[in-house]
């Protein structure tokens, strides 16, 4: 895996500081700021814990323990496209971790993970009740169904090209 590089601006900066101040003192101002921050930024980066660690007097140790408790939120940055790939027991009968496989070798990055360009991002999930269409992977919201691992290239091929 490579090395993540946080690419905050100053504009998501100043957004996080009105934010964190607009909360300081409130109770249970963490979530609200941490919901924020990652509609701001995307996901929630170390720096961006630590900035809101410190805007709200509260120990980082606090702050990471609520980011990874939440699903809602992530600590690794999203692609501009969201691969998932269905791993439920009808897709995955149907071959669906060679769907997942394949989608990982041609962008050189495992599930859970980011392409460095942030263009792709890879996510596994269980079901996504399209069992009739297994196996199934999702871009973008667009689902493609009865899938084999030599469909993969054409179908990201669309998405690389934007």
């Amino acid at each position: 895996m490579s090395e993540i590089i946080f690419e905050g601006t100053p504009q998501q900066a100043e957004a996080l500081k009105k934010c964190i101040d607009g909360h300081r003192g409130e109770k249970g101002a963490l979530m609200p700021v941490l919901q924020e921050a990652q509609a701001i930024y995307g996901y929630l980066p170390v720096e961006v814990q630590t900035q809101i660690a410190e805007g709200l007097n509260l120990p980082l140790a606090e702050v990471f323990g609520v980011a990874t408790f939440y699903s809602q939120f992530s600590l690794k940055p999203k692609g501009k496209h969201k691969i998932s790939v269905c791993l439920g027991t009808a897709c995955y009968v149907k071959g669906s971790d060679k769907i997942l496989e394949a989608v990982e070798k041609q962008l050189g990055i495992s599930c859970g993970e980011c392409t460095p360009d942030r263009k792709f991002s890879i996510e596994s999930c269980r079901c996504v009740g399209a069992c009739g269409l297994a196996p199934v992977m999702i871009v973008d919201g667009e689902v493609y169904g009865k899938l084999n691992a030599k469909d993969v290239p054409g179908i990201l091929e669309t998405y690389m090209k934007d």
